[in-house]
């Protein structure tokens, strides 16, 4: 009797919607004795890693950085433009839209949620009629989330820039870009996004611990009109700094920066335009691979219109309790980590087995989805899981024919 051969063996997959997968110039970059904070190559990277930051969020205006996860941006963000008892509109669309409005809560916000479910985009209509309903302009920002990465939703921001102008309303349009950031197309001045916040995670390609809230005039002008904000959350020094301490409100997080700089300079040599293309292909080759097994079973998409799928991050479900079943398959047998479903069932909820995701974002390739399809298809046929034919060929036929 011959041992059963272990094919997990080899540098594992992490295929999750973030942390994402890290290059290996991120990781050698980190990988360095403690800096000097006072002068020297740290200090001196600190203008060149704003104004690339400016240029991936596609702003003229200004970026700051956080010691912090995503939770952190939201409430950096929030605290500088909203006090208690002011009145915030939060379209959601998943699990992080929620978590947008809770935190606005937890600063004593009035939080009006228009909650579209899990599987559909914001409807731009709500919106407009909720703003309509705004005689008196209490509402002071509305609350939007790019991507939604637990439903893998992607949100017409653009859209509801329009509908704020239409309506001629004064609110400020605050953008979660934590899963969308460097993956898809996003464009904070054309869209007239007064202030955004990103983490580090995800299409940055650099380990969770800092995050980011870029912002423009107009929210600095309510900034500004605030009774107080706190020390550490106060984003005026920050965007003004001259000193390396002043950019973090005491001590850098060293480490994170040069693997920020190394990132960066990844996104600079590829070009942010082509960057989205590379994820926008990818993100077709797993769609087209996901509805041939549909065809002949019960994989399912999480947002069925293409337009609003995300390319970063694909929310799926199967039956019963295949979808863990699968995860804990790839794993195991191959070394492939797949994506919890995240916030579509309740975690005593039986159901929540069936979901799960993909995370395609950042430093990604076309040999990594093809490996990671390939995991998926080899997982199905061994659990005996219906699938329909031919869903690696249509992912290749996507990359090839690019």
């Amino acid at each position: 009797m011959t041992n059963r051969p272990n094919l997990s063996r080899g540098r594992g997959y992490l295929a999750i919607p973030g942390p994402s997968v890290m290059p290996e110039a991120v990781l050698q970059a980190m990988h360095r004795a403690a800096p000097n904070i006072y002068e020297g190559e740290v200090v001196e990277m600190m203008p060149s890693i704003i104004h690339d930051l400016k240029r991936v969020a596609r702003t003229e205006h200004y970026a700051t950085i956080y010691i912090g996860n995503g939770h952190a941006a939201w409430e950096a963000a929030l605290s500088n433009v909203v006090a208690p008892g002011d009145c915030v509109l939060v379209p959601v669309t998943g699990r992080f839209g929620h978590g947008f409005g809770d935190v606005a809560t937890g600063l004593g916000a009035d939080v009006q949620v228009l909650d579209f479910g899990k599987s559909s985009p914001m409807d731009l209509e709500v919106i407009a009629q909720a703003l309509a309903e705004d005689k008196d302009h209490r509402i002071k920002a509305v609350l939007a989330v790019h991507v939604d990465t637990s439903s893998s939703v992607l949100n017409d921001i653009k859209g509801v820039r329009d509908v704020l102008d239409a309506a001629g309303h004064p609110a400020l349009l605050m953008v979660d870009c934590i899963a969308s950031l460097g993956c898809d197309r996003f464009e904070m001045d054309a869209w007239g996004v007064d202030v955004m916040i990103t983490a580090s995670q995800k299409g940055l390609m650099v380990p969770p611990g800092i995050c980011f809230v870029f912002f423009n005039a107009r929210a600095q002008a309510v900034r500004e009109a605030m009774p107080r904000v706190s020390r550490y959350w106060d984003w005026t020094p920050r965007s003004k700094a001259t000193e390396f301490w002043q950019y973090f409100n005491g001590t850098g997080p060293t480490h994170h920066i040069y693997g920020l700089r190394a990132a960066l300079d990844m996104i600079n040599d590829e070009g942010i335009e082509q960057v989205w293309a590379r994820h926008t292909v990818l993100a077709r080759a797993i769609w087209a691979a996901c509805d041939a097994w549909g065809e002949g079973g019960d994989l399912r998409m999480n947002i069925t219109d293409p337009a609003f799928r995300s390319t970063a991050v694909t929310a799926l479900r199967l039956k019963g309790n295949d979808g863990t079943l699968l995860r804990d398959w790839t794993e195991r047998e191959l070394g492939v980590t797949l994506g919890i479903g995240l916030g579509m069932a309740e975690p005593d909820d039986p159901a929540r087995n069936a979901f799960f995701r993909l995370g395609h974002m950042g430093h990604v390739n076309g040999q990594m989805i093809m490996g990671l399809l390939g995991s998926m298809q080899a997982g199905l046929s061994s659990l005996g899981i219906p699938h329909g034919r031919g869903a690696l060929e249509a992912a290749a036929e996507v990359i090839a024919g690019h």
